[in-house]
């Protein structure tokens, strides 16, 4: 009887195994043709060095890594970048962050606890739980420590909720506003939800790169799953952009956290909804938003922007859960514009 179990259990695992490795080489999305000779080559050259100074500040007992750069000539003000679920600072691309340095302004990017060099909240439970609040406390703790009074926020996906929840409940230190690919709450009924589809192909992506670690896999799973966000959407993924940031968090930082997207999901639940706040909201802001976002439906940006006073809008067809380079400097320049139109941020 044991026997005949065990044989089931054995067929019914390779049954398993084939269908999963059919699933992954039908349903997956290929990587770039020019991802293994690139990749290969930023391994053997290795990353180039983060170019501006870097620090940690603390938001009580949890210590937040920032990076900061400055320009080389005058400074107009301070950018601050609030990055996405489950990614750190060095997911925001040189291409879109130069732009920004280059017109003037301090630009800071930090960590968000859970990811990169920040705390990674390892004594962390659903029952006690950090918060969209806390998050933002920990951008109000760089913000202190490098005695900046008020910046322009821009953060994506999560980052979008989290400096939506900043300028909600500290509004005096927030210039202007952009949120990018984001939601006032996930949780809306009378929205769209993410497509499980997109759950499983980003599960299954680890499992074809994710379990067995090396530089080269790691970095493929990175590509994979940018290309999973931008959907049906056209464009290419710079493999060479994408392969340098996640190297060098490889070697250099403490590379990806595999309890930070449980983490900052539990977050999102635990802080609902910011609609009332996002009516009352009197900061200039921008919302940008794909069209054919697959991971938070353009409905959700689209609901924001009409329920805030006054919100300027950017709406990209072809664009998924990302920045590609095809579309950084039309997003680069609708947020420098708002920034210029809205010059509070002085030097201090």
């Amino acid at each position: 009887m044991i026997g005949k179990v065990l044989k089931i259990f054995a067929i019914a695992t390779v049954i398993l195994l084939v269908s999963g490795i059919i699933y992954m080489k039908i349903s997956l999305p290929q990587l770039p043709a020019n991802a293994d000779r690139v990749i290969a080559e930023v391994i053997k050259t290795g990353p180039p060095p983060l170019k501006g100074q870097e620090g940690y500040a603390y938001n009580g007992n949890v210590k937040i890594w920032y990076e900061s750069r400055m320009p080389d000539d005058s400074l107009r003000g301070t950018i601050l970048l609030i990055m996405g679920m489950s990614n750190d600072a060095l997911s925001w691309p040189e291409y879109f962050i130069d732009p920004l340095v280059e017109s003037g302004y301090q630009v800071v990017r930090m960590d968000n606890r859970g990811t990169g060099l920040s705390d990674w909240e390892g004594d962390w439970s659903l029952f006690d739980s950090y918060t969209l609040e806390d998050m933002a406390l920990d951008a109000i703790a760089v913000l202190d420590l490098l005695k900046i009074e008020t910046s322009h926020v821009i953060g994506i996906s999560l980052g979008g909720m989290i400096t939506q929840t900043l300028a909600i409940h500290h509004p005096k230190r927030v210039s202007t506003l952009t949120s990018i690919m984001s939601s006032g709450y996930m949780m809306d009924d009378e929205l769209p939800a993410t497509k499980p589809i997109l759950v499983t192909d980003l599960f299954m992506a680890n499992l074809r790169y994710g379990l067995v670690k090396s530089e080269s896999n790691t970095i493929k799973l990175h590509l994979l799953g940018r290309a999973l966000l931008k959907g049906d959407n056209k464009y290419d993924i710079n493999v060479e952009e994408t392969a340098k940031s996640v190297l060098y968090n490889y070697r250099n930082r403490k590379g990806d956290n595999p309890l930070s997207f449980q983490q900052q999901t539990q977050a999102i639940l635990k802080s609902g909804s910011r609609y009332e706040g996002l009516q009352q909201l009197n900061i200039p802001t921008l919302i940008i938003h794909g069209v054919n976002d697959p991971m938070v439906p353009f409905e959700h940006g689209k609901k924001c922007y009409e329920m805030i006073p006054n919100a300027r809008k950017l709406w990209i067809d072809g664009l998924g859960h990302d920045i590609p380079e095809l579309y950084a400097e039309t997003i680069s320049k609708e947020i420098l514009k708002l920034i210029k139109d809205h010059p509070k941020d002085e030097v201090r």
